[in-house]
């Protein structure tokens, strides 16, 4: 407990007013910023545990990174945006979920578990930003906590980011509103959604209503911000070919286009009891998502144990676009976003 106020003292510091939210009456606050869109009476906190109600004001994070690392933009994962790219990720303390096998959860869940100690170290979006552009990157990528709670600073960021050339992405949970993505639509370019599986009691062990989500994914792909699609295969919780044929079939509905992942649960924080995916597992559900009508769709976590579908195919001639092991390209042969042996257009964002 002392641990907890002394983190939420600190990162009361590093706050500014938020944008996402509107003021009510008797000083209390709506927030906008996910979808749990929370009503926050004076002196109280959001679900999120970082965004605050100070007398009729709602206080956002700003100014500081839990997280900070360079990564192949595959580990994202993102496989249709700029293959072999560096991304210069960074996160954030608080979550407006509580997964159970969270991989990040030292950081997501540093102000509500004890055992979850992470730093707050100071930065500004100049010297972010330089940071990324003197290591190479070519992305940078607001992650290891949740995005959309931490929206105005990610903005002060990539405002800051598209100025020099930099390409800006999300990488998220998706229980977003329609208030924070319009938002965040003028400075985001890739947007990762995890699709934690289609069944409202699933996402109310994780804190979150599904149709939140879905209603997400429709929104970015009418923004035409490029989008890819994670769904974390967890044996006996999401693994049934019903349920993996209806998150294929909704894929589908909204656009065949978008790069569906499946990939690999391991052990971690408070799920130890599902044994880890079996690569079975993975190459049923890609079939399944490729049965269904998805021209593209990858299996995760596991590399070089799921043969071909680490890989990127023309949907019409069927030729081999990008080769992978993991998060490295062994080749790439898309010229123009076309495949280099047909012309076929193939969707993304590609140099």
């Amino acid at each position: 407990m002392a641990e907890e106020v002394a983190l939420k003292s600190l990162l009361a510091e590093y706050t500014k007013e938020g944008e996402i939210y509107e003021k009510t009456a008797d000083n209390w606050v709506r927030c906008y910023s996910c979808g749990h869109r929370c009503k926050i009476g004076p002196g109280k906190d959001g679900i999120c545990r970082v965004r605050f109600n100070r007398d009729g004001v709602l206080f956002v994070p700003t100014g500081y990174v839990g997280a900070l690392q360079l990564d192949p933009v595959e580990k994202k994962p993102f496989f249709h945006a700029y293959p072999g790219s560096l991304a210069m990720s960074f996160g954030m303390l608080g979550c407006d979920y509580h997964c159970a096998y969270c991989q990040n959860w030292v950081t997501s869940q540093a102000i509500r578990d004890p055992n979850a100690v992470a730093d707050a170290d100071h930065i500004t979006p100049e010297k972010f930003v330089d940071l990324a552009l003197r290591r190479g990157a070519h992305i940078v990528t607001s992650t290891y906590n949740e995005p959309l709670i931490t929206s105005e600073w990610a903005v002060e960021i990539f405002k800051l980011a598209k100025q020099v050339g930099l390409v800006t992405s999300y990488v998220s949970n998706g229980n977003g509103t329609p208030q924070v993505l319009e938002y965040i639509r003028p400075w985001v370019d890739l947007y990762k959604v995890d699709l934690k599986g289609f069944r409202q009691k699933e996402y109310r062990q994780f804190g979150g209503v599904l149709q939140n989500v879905v209603d997400t994914i429709r929104t970015l792909h009418h923004m035409n911000i490029w989008l890819e699609i994670v769904t974390l295969i967890v044996p006996e919780l999401n693994d049934s070919d019903e349920e993996l044929k209806e998150i294929a079939q909704f894929l589908v509905s909204v656009s065949p286009d978008i790069p569906w992942h499946v990939t690999a649960f391991h052990k971690d924080y408070k799920m130890t009891d599902p044994d880890d995916t079996p690569v079975e597992t993975l190459i049923r559900a890609a079939k399944i998502g490729y049965d269904a009508g998805l021209r593209f769709v990858y299996a995760g976590n596991r590399p070089g144990e799921v043969g071909e579908f680490e890989n990127t195919f023309c949907p019409s001639c069927h030729a081999t676009l990008i080769e992978r092991y993991g998060f490295r390209i062994l080749s790439q042969r898309i010229k123009n976003g076309c495949c280099y042996q047909c012309g076929t257009n193939i969707p993304g964002r590609w140099e």
